[in-house]
Order: structure tokens, then sequence, then C-alpha cells
């Protein structure tokens, strides 16, 4: 299992948020770049990027640190937040980005990622489900959808879409454990590859999760539990 370690950007900062909320930020760094650079150093073989401003506002306040760490490291970057358009996409992938996740624009301008997946094939558009009681949520979840989760996966996946990075936003910055019923669910019935986000707490964790590499979740993302100590990086890779 790829093990991706996150960082989330706000006003250039390396930040995280309790379940996505703006007023529960913690600051873990003010340089990303050198964050970037540690992960890259410790082994790690892709990088996960979210763009909070983008996200919450549709328009990225961290463009200068995101081609800075893709400047500075040679692993793989991708990005989501606030990619709402083809020209937001494609100005992203023209800064060296390996992939780019795609969220609310599925919901709110589906023509747009239709057209967009035609354009760049394969995994350099991944879509982002960011899941609330298994419904779909967007703008920064800051908006619910009556969108059952994995049916709209299944509907990407008839249009081309490859991979989803699933996000269960109840679980996301609480290092309780992600979920694994729905991650099981999410790869059983859309036949999609599945990056697991939100909850990882501990090596067990990754332990179970690799249980479910046979229903297609084969990547994780891992952030807190990094910044706080309850994983260790280095450990988790060499395994």
């Amino acid at each position: 299992m790829l093990i991706l370690p996150a960082i989330d950007l706000r006003q250039g900062h390396c930040v995280r948020l309790l379940q996505g909320r703006e007023q529960d930020e913690t600051v873990y760094d003010h340089d990303p770049a050198a964050v970037a650079e540690r992960f890259a150093t410790t082994g790690a073989q892709r990088l996960h990027l979210v763009d909070l401003d983008g996200a919450f506002r549709g328009q990225g306040a961290n463009l200068a640190s995101i081609q800075e760490i893709v400047r500075r490291i040679q692993i793989p970057v991708q990005v989501g937040g606030g990619l709402r358009t083809r020209e937001d996409v494609r100005r992203m992938l023209d800064l060296g980005v390996a992939s780019v996740i795609i969220g609310t624009m599925a919901v709110k301008h589906p023509q747009e990622l239709e057209t967009a997946l035609q354009e760049q094939p394969g995994e350099q558009l991944i879509l982002g489900i960011d899941s609330l009681n298994r419904k779909v949520a967007v703008e920064g979840w800051q908006e619910g959808t009556e969108l059952d989760d994995t049916e709209f996966a299944k509907h990407w996946r008839e249009r081309g879409v490859q991979r989803v990075v699933f996000t269960d936003i109840a679980r996301d910055g609480m290092l309780t454990g992600p979920n694994l019923d729905a991650l099981r669910d999410m790869g059983q019935r859309t036949g999609l590859k599945v990056t697991a986000s939100g909850g990882v707490s501990s090596t067990e964790d990754l332990v179970q999760l690799r249980e479910l590499e046979a229903d297609g979740v084969d990547q994780v993302i891992i952030g807190k539990a990094i910044y706080e100590g309850r994983v260790n990086l280095a450990e988790v890779l060499s395994c």
C-alpha cells in the first residue's frame, strides 16, 4: 500500500483542521516546502497537497507554495482544493503537478470535468469524494448534497475516472481510525482504485487498511498522525 504524507496549505502555512472546520486550525510549520523535502528524504514516493484557501473560496492563495514544493522535490505531487474549471486544472498541471483532485467541479460543473477527462486521461484527474454519512459534500465540506457517495463514484468511473480519494469527513483530523466499512464498500461497488483519507491514527490502522487492498484500497493519505508523532513515517514506509 502506497503511503502519501499530506500537507494542507493555508495562507502559505502547513496546517491541519478538525473535520475541515476553518476555526479549528493548528499551524504545524511555516515552511511547507521544507516539510515536503523532509517527507521526500524520509522515503515518501508521492505527496498529497490540499489548497485549503482554494477549497473554501474557489481560488487558491497558495500557488507560490505549491510551485516551490514541486520545484524542490523529485517525487510526484497531487493537489486538490479549489479546482473548479478546466483552466484551473491546466494551470496546476502546468506547474508540474502530477495529478489534480476534483471534487466540487464533479458536482456543480460535470460537463467541465467530462471534457477535462478527455483532455487529461489516466490518473492525472482523480475524483475527490468528501463524504458525511455517505453523502457527498462540496465547497470545502461547507455544503452538503443528497448524492450517494458510491453511486456518484460509479457515475464518474463510467466517464473515465480511474481513482478516487475517499475522505470520511467525520473522521478527518480526529485520529479515530479510518472508516473501513465505507472504504471497502467504495472499492467493491465501484471498481475504482481507492485512496483512503481521514482518521489514520496509528500503525495498527495501516495494518487494517492493508487488508482492504484486495478491495481496491491501495493508497492511504496520512497527515495529523505524522505531525503529532503517532505514526513514524520512516518506519511505516520501510514496512
